[in-house]
Order: C-alpha cells, then sequence, then structure tokens
C-alpha cells in the first residue's frame, strides 16, 4: 500500500480510540492535521510538538508528530519523537520502529510489528479488496493461480488476508486452510465460505507442524517481513514431497532486504534463491512482474514457485 493510503488507515486508530486524553492536544492534532494538508509541514510540526508538551504519554501523538516533523525536513526531532513511542509502547502498535528504520537507515527491526499489524489490517479489512484491487491494480493472486498448474490438493493459505488467493484457486484444492494474524480479515474471509479452516497466527510465531500440504502460498505477505529464514523454513517442513511453495514479494538489489518509503519490505532475488536452496527447495519459476501500482507506476516484484524435492 502506498505511504498516504498507509497513514489514512493509520487515522481512525489515532483519533477514534486513541485519544490523548487532553482535549487541547486533541485540538492541536486537529490544527496540525490542518496545517499539514494545506503544505506547511513545519508548522504543522510546531503544532504538534506543543499538544506533546500537554500530552507527553501520548503514543499515537508521538509517531504523529513524528510523521509531520520527517514531512518538515527535521530529522532529528522525528528520529526523538519515533523512539518516545517506541519507549512508551514496545509493543509498537503504530509501527514507530518500521519509521525509525527508514528514517535512519538502520536495522531497527526485521519484521513489521505484530501488534501493529494486527491493528492496522483490523481497521483495514472492511475495504481491503476496494482498496487493494481496484485502486492498485493488485493482481498477485491470479498470477499465481495461472503459474500453479494441476489439482492443488490440500492447500495452506499463509496471511490469507479476506481470501483473495483462496478465491483465484476455488475449486482447484482438496483442503484449504487460511492463517491470518488479524480477525478482521479472517472474517472477511469466512464470510466468503471458501476456506476449510480458517485460524489466528502470527506469522513469525506459527505453530510446529509435520509436512501434510502440497501447496503453501502466501501471496503479498512476504512485503511485511525483512527476514524470511523463519517463515521459508517453516513453509518447507508443512510440504509433503513433491509439494509446491508459492509466493510474491517485492524486488530489490544489492542487499538481502530493505524496508522502503512505502513501509514494506522488498528482497533481492539472490536472497530468495539461497533461503530456498537452504530449506531444500528447489525453484521451478521466479518471474520479474508486477503485480501492484504505486502512484500509478508498476512496482517491481517477482513471483515465485518452488518445490519440495
Amino acid at each position: 500500500m502506498s505511504l498516504r493510503l498507509f497513514l489514512t488507515l493509520l487515522e481512525p486508530m489515532m483519533h477514534h480510540d486513541t485519544s490523548s486524553g487532553d482535549l487541547n492536544a486533541d485540538r492541536r492534532l486537529s490544527y496540525a492535521e490542518a496545517m499539514l494538508a494545506g503544505g506547511d509541514p513545519v508548522a504543522a510540526a510546531e503544532i504538534m510538538a506543543d499538544a506533546m508538551l500537554l500530552a507527553p504519554d501520548w503514543v499515537a501523538g508521538w509517531v504523529r508528530y513524528g510523521e509531520m516533523a520527517e514531512a518538515a525536513g527535521l530529522h532529528e526531532a522525528a528520529r526523538a519523537a519515533y523512539e518516545a513511542a517506541l519507549g512508551r509502547d514496545p509493543a509498537d502498535r503504530f509501527g514507530a520502529s518500521l519509521h525509525l528504520m527508514y528514517l535512519t537507515d538502520c536495522p531497527v527491526t526485521d519484521t513489521a510489528p505484530a501488534a501493529h499489524m494486527q491493528a492496522l489490517f483490523d481497521q483495514y479489512a472492511p475495504r481491503f479488496e476496494a482498496s487493494l484491487v481496484d485502486a492498485l491494480g493488485y493482481c498477485a493472486p491470479t498470477l499465481l493461480a495461472a503459474y500453479l498448474e494441476g489439482h492443488l490438493g490440500r492447500a495452506l493459505d499463509l496471511g490469507c488476508g479476506t481470501g483473495l488467493m483462496g478465491g483465484a484457486i476455488k475449486g482447484r484444492f482438496d483442503h484449504l486452510t487460511g492463517y491470518d494474524i488479524s480477525t478482521g480479515m479472517l472474517e472477511q474471509a469466512r464470510r466468503k465460505g471458501i476456506y476449510d479452516m480458517l485460524e489466528q497466527h502470527d506469522l513469525n510465531a506459527l505453530p510446529a507442524v509435520v509436512p501434510q500440504y502440497d501447496l503453501v502460498v502466501t501471496a503479498d505477505v512476504l512485503i511485511y517481513f525483512g527476514a524470511l529464514e523463519q517463515i521459508i523454513e517453516w513453509s518447507a517442513s508443512a510440504l509433503v514431497s513433491g509439494g509446491r511453495l508459492a509466493l510474491t514479494v517485492e524486488k530489490t538489489t544489492g542487499r538481502d532486504f530493505r524496508l522502503q518509503k512505502s513501509r514494506r519490505f522488498a528482497h533481492s532475488e539472490d536472497y530468495i534463491r539461497r533461503l530456498l536452496s537452504v530449506a531444500g527447495l528447489n525453484a521451478l519459476r521466479l518471474e520479474h512482474t508486477s503485480y501492484r501500482k504505486e502512484q500509478g507506476a508498476d512496482v517491481p516484484t517477482m513471483l515465485v514457485i518452488a518445490q519440495k524435492p
């Protein structure tokens, strides 16, 4: 998703159930938002700095102040604001660590915080498909389904979201399980009646597994994880002999992975190939393509299908 969309989705969390508790601080936030919308991020940051003097424990306020300071080019103030948010909320519901990592280009985290992802996608669930498919031309499930030949047997959709991937392979599997961190997303998927089983799981803390799946598929999910060793090794362990792993990632070069301005991670081809090899999987297909747009331009992506011998 674009940064603008990301911040739009974050606003309900910041303004609905996470008020500062101080009416004057909340008013200053409204004034700051108006200044930012009017093209004056410096004034917005100054007003928001005053708000934080009134509500120094307001985590959402610190993150928003950091964003405004960053927009104004006040990088030291932004960094201090994100660090203040993290110090008050180590679970990082508002994703301050991602902002801090992008701002400093230092490895603050190698994944989006679980609390942040759950809160964000619970908010996002009702309008997920309209925002992603209609607005951004998202088509990863369709592309993956086209490259997955034949009957798919027992399948696991990691990060199933609202069930777009399940819909793309409907009628081609014997049993389909979906995992997702967001209860809101799982509820949307449940309404489609495609999945035989849906469970809430953090992909960084997946349960012990034995080989049982003919297909593990993860579409547009690994963009929220930097280091992928754990997820790919787990997926390989979940596959029966001859089973396939299908995934999509956004593409970068020069590093194993990189946090982008969108606050999504991109991964290099060399890194993906290395992880597949270590996990004992043979790469069957690695396509350089694009399955989404950002501000009207194609986002460089990779589509990968690998097989367990």
